[in-house]
């Protein structure tokens, strides 16, 4: 190994002598380029080399190249390169090769080669790495795409990015991507062509026997390649995907006209057919006499009458939950555009209105969309309306605890007095276990509009469900609102009547430690008490428990003697990690730190 090491070291002899004669390098920074050198070299020659030897190995000379480039460019000094610069650069290609052909599954180490290609112009070499690549990874479409575009766009071939389309297409015959790159791909080479032959014609130019092809030119080869893709690749939205990426092109009218035909005629059975024929109406440009504000809002009033009239030919003919969705996602768009004319934005509201209570009635309106229908009928101040929709959504979506949610909040929003009623039926048609919600949302209506027997009625019912999570909650709540209504007594009281009936929340005995030390005179029984129950439920997870409870004795009120004690009772009752992160936090009390 050494024996090949020194081999390789005075083959960097020359360049190293070029650097130091040229002024790039002293000889001090030659000895050090030479000391790290022969470590990475030994690196790259053990038995058991890794990837990231010859990672370091490739980023120590791309270093050394970087700086020969600002050393260069400082000194004004740009000769001997093939003796240097291009010595290096062959070096670092030879070590890509060696480690994509060690570790050929790692495509970060494919894509790295890649770069450094690119950014050390080795054009030559950039055909081979994807050539390699590929054979290795055929089954990655991306690859293949980035390969054909490196051909057009560095290599300056479109033959040979056809040629890796076409490839790519035999491994992927059915895939999107590929298809719509080598479209556009197709139409960038004729448009190249285009420019050419311009620029050949001002400037008079006689190209003699060479003349441009005016099939090529007018992208009739594109045309082949969408007719193919068509063919294989069904739907309407792959369609219009080709033809967003032909009406970049100037040239392609006819191709657009006749892709846009075909989509009206074989799709007609597709919401984005219908949705985009639509939205094309908003394209029509804006006659000069209506550069005003007013004119300005007259014609897009009129463009999105038009769009809501083909949307309503839409429906008519495909009466589906994604047509619709179609509709009322552009009347939604267009609702929420800022407009400072009055006029524009109740036209807005309204076609916004028609399309929901024309999905609706037709059963088909998405329960999402429910939310923004009642918000757009507040807004409009029709409160019966509101009512009846909130009403309407519970009744289709009978089961959803986000519908009912919504309902409730904007009955009570608009203070209707039948909200005190539905809440009792949401609860028969929810699934209790995603129930809590509805409970929390009655509580807070009970507290701030019935009395105060009514929402202690309404917590007891609560406290006695049979699913924890929701008794558990509303144990919680009850507790806090007894303070809150009745002071201390009423909610020690709560507290003494819920404080054997399980679940519990740790909240529900912290809430009471709390409301103990807000007292005048807190009384420390009560307050150990609290911790003792607390730590029977949470005592083997819960060091933080712990931990307050033994400050609590090293305060005013407690007793230090008794934190020997607690701190033994919690190293026994403790589980897994639970020790070690008490016995930290514990130490840290100790010293002052915590």
């Amino acid at each position: 190994m050494a024996e090949v090491v020194q081999r390789r070291i005075e083959e960097r002899i020359p360049e190293l002598e070029q650097l130091e004669r040229v002024g790039l390098f002293t000889k001090k920074e030659i000895r050090s380029i030479l000391k790290r050198t022969t470590a990475l070299e030994y690196k790259l020659h053990r038995r058991d080399i890794t990837k990231d030897d010859f990672i370091a190995y490739i980023q120590y000379e791309i270093n050394v190249l970087e700086l020969i480039k600002k050393r260069r460019a400082n000194l004004g000094y740009f000769f001997k390169r093939e003796e240097i610069e291009f010595v290096i650069i062959q070096r670092v290609i030879n070590a890509f090769r060696r480690a994509t052909s060690k570790w050929q599954e790692d495509i970060q180490l494919w894509l790295s080669h890649v770069a450094f290609c690119k950014k050390w112009a080795t054009q030559g070499e950039l055909s081979k790495v994807f050539s390699s690549m590929l054979a290795v990874h055929p089954d990655k479409p991306a690859l293949w795409i980035m390969a054909a575009k490196c051909e057009l766009e560095d290599r300056n071939s479109s033959e040979s990015a056809r040629h890796l389309f076409l490839r790519a297409l035999r491994f992927h015959p059915d895939n999107k991507k590929v298809y719509q790159e080598y479209f556009r791909m197709e139409l960038m080479h004729a448009e190249k062509l285009r420019k050419q032959q311009a620029e050949l014609e001002k400037a008079k130019i006689d190209v003699g026997e060479y003349e441009f092809s005016q099939e090529i030119l007018s992208g009739k080869l594109a045309e082949v390649v969408y007719r193919d893709a068509t063919q294989k690749i069904k739907g309407a939205e792959f369609m219009l995907s080709l033809l967003q990426i032909a009406s970049i092109f100037d040239f392609t009218k006819d191709l657009q006209a006749s892709i846009l035909q075909e989509l009206q005629s074989q799709h007609t059975d597709d919401s984005v057919t219908w949705d985009f024929m639509a939205k094309r109406e908003l394209e029509v440009t804006v006659t000069p006499e209506l550069q005003t504000a007013k004119g300005k809002a007259s014609d897009a009033d009129r463009k999105e009458e038009r769009c809501c009239a083909v949307y309503e030919e839409g429906v008519k003919n495909l009466n589906t939950e994604a047509m619709w969705t179609c509709y009322i996602n552009f009347s939604l768009d267009r609702y929420k555009r800022k407009t400072n004319i009055q006029e524009l934005k109740d036209k807005r509201r309204q076609r916004l209105l028609k399309a929901m209570q024309g999905a609706h009635q037709a059963s088909l309106l998405p329960e999402t969309f429910y939310k923004t229908w009642l918000e757009a009928l507040l807004s409009s101040g029709d409160e019966d309306a509101t009512t009846q929709i909130a009403m309407a959504a519970t009744q289709r979506f009978s089961q959803s605890a986000e519908t009912w949610s919504l309902a409730l909040q904007t009955l009570v929003k608009l203070g209707r007095t039948e909200a005190g009623d539905l809440f009792q039926e949401a609860l028969t048609h929810v699934n209790p276990k995603e129930s809590l919600p509805l409970w929390l949302q009655w509580i807070r209506w009970s507290e701030s509009s019935q009395s105060v027997e009514e929402t202690e009625a309404l917590f007891q019912k609560g406290v006695l469900s049979p699913f924890p999570a929701i008794s558990s909650t509303v144990k919680e709540k009850y507790l806090d609102w007894s303070y809150r209504s009745g002071g201390y007594k009423k909610a020690r009281k709560t507290f003494t009547s819920l404080h054997e009936h399980r679940p519990f929340t740790k909240a529900f005995f912290t809430t009471m430690i709390q409301i103990e030390k807000q007292q005048e005179i807190p009384k420390m029984s009560s307050i150990r008490d609290c911790y003792e129950r607390a730590l029977r439920e949470f005592g083997s997870s819960d060091h933080d428990l712990w931990l307050d409870y033994i400050k609590e004795e090293r305060g005013p009120h407690g007793q230090p003697e008794n934190c020997g004690k607690l701190h033994w009772r919690a190293m026994k009752a403790l589980e897994g990690e639970g020790v070690e992160h008490f016995t930290t936090s514990y130490t840290l009390l100790q010293t002052g730190h915590l």
